[in-house]
């Protein structure tokens, strides 16, 4: 199973938070699931950064664990993305919908708002 990483759902993973919950960290830990981070949740987090709303410990070329492909932004996911109604405002999220209806992958991720759009949204 390939499974889209929502950037709080990599964060909380490679911080190791409770929020994630057991079933989740299991889906990412399992080593025949292959787990996707955006480019868009890098940039997401550099952006977080440098405005001092969030804080890494590490440099952000070294954030991101093996196991975890980068998913870059094609053209194909910026027609989607022009597309996509208005339902979540933030422009981060909406990239990550983006890639998932163009590459027919499931998000992991708690935000409810992606439930509005044509994707499926993984959270256990």
């Amino acid at each position: 199973m390939k499974i889209l990483l929502d950037t709080h759902t990599f964060l909380w993973y490679i911080w190791g938070r409770d929020e994630l919950g057991a079933e989740n960290r299991a889906l990412i830990e399992n080593p025949s699931n292959v787990k996707l981070l955006s480019i868009a949740s890098l940039w997401e987090i550099a952006v977080k950064v440098n405005i001092g709303k969030l804080r890494i410990t590490v440099p952000i070329t070294t954030l991101v664990p093996s196991e975890i492909q980068i998913l870059s932004i094609n053209l194909n996911h910026l027609e989607v993305y022009t597309q996509l109604p208005l339902f979540h405002r933030d422009p981060f999220d909406r990239l990550i919908i983006a890639q998932a209806m163009s590459e027919d992958l499931p998000v992991l991720s708690v935000d409810n708002k992606f439930d509005r759009y044509a994707i499926a949204k993984i959270w256990r």
